[in-house]
């Protein structure tokens, strides 16, 4: 569904709203901002990198409990590699400017994805911030870097083989359940909704396997002007919608 800007304006009372406990975001449309705009797609991306944090504060301030967001795909290897070195060190410069920042909101950082392909000071700066961040207990962020949900899939495959090869689980005990033990996402609630900017319709290998009963909302904005507004109309959309997860009666909240 699109979001059609002009009923913004009709958005219903926060205190009517029901809120997700689980957001993933398809953060779409940076290079597209900036060049409807005459800048660099860098510039987009610094941009996005605002828009971010000001969903952080959004999620925290509403409640939600857990924040999915898709920062860098496994396919996106393909970019110009001056723009895919400039998303590292926009990665680099988000920790160091942030961190403390989101260790007094009391905000637990996850970076999902392949660490293939990564520096190791990349890596290591990945494991800082999941280390120093571990311990609190309000909103859990979940940023999919170098992440593919194909990719995920396979992963958690080849773990599970590995425990059959090894004898220590037959094929005919494998159920969902261990399935979502092998994945990045293990501990970590499905998505209620997944949000896509910049007026693209598509999942794009994200979450694949959790997404499977999400809601989607599709916003005609590029990420850079994701604003509160797009947020709380997003909330109203999701508020309306029933949810059987293949029944016949809605499911509770």
């Amino acid at each position: 569904m699109s979001i059609d800007p002009a009923s913004i304006a009709e958005l219903a009372p926060p205190a009517s709203l029901r809120i997700p406990a689980h957001i993933g975001v398809i953060m779409d449309g940076n290079g597209r901002w900036a060049k409807a705009r005459g800048k660099r797609r860098t510039e987009g991306h610094i941009e996005g990198v605002k828009a971010l944090r000001n969903l952080v504060e959004l999620c925290i301030n509403y409640g939600v409990a857990n924040l999915t967001v898709f920062s860098f795909s496994s396919e996106n290897w393909t970019r110009p590699k001056d723009e895919i070195v400039f998303i590292f060190n926009l990665l680099r410069r988000f920790v160091a400017s942030d961190l403390q920042r989101l260790i007094r909101n009391n905000v637990q950082v996850r970076i999902i994805g392949s660490r293939d392909g990564l520096e190791p000071s990349l890596i290591r700066l990945i494991d800082d911030v999941e280390a120093k961040t571990a311990a609190n207990t309000g909103l859990v962020l979940i940023v999919a870097f170098n992440y593919g949900g194909k990719a995920e899939i396979v992963d958690a495959t080849r773990r599970i083989a590995a425990e059959v090869a090894a004898g220590r689980l037959a094929p005919s005990d494998i159920t969902e359940a261990t399935i979502e033990a092998a994945l990045y996402t293990t501990g970590i609630p499905h998505p209620d909704v997944i949000v896509r900017t910049s007026g693209e319709q598509r999942i794009s290998n994200f979450l694949l396997w959790q997404a499977a009963y999400s809601e989607f909302v599709f916003v005609d904005e590029y990420w850079p002007d994701f604003d509160e507004a797009t947020f709380l109309r997003v909330l109203e959309i999701f508020s309306q919608r029933v949810r059987r997860f293949g029944g016949i009666e809605a499911a509770s909240p």
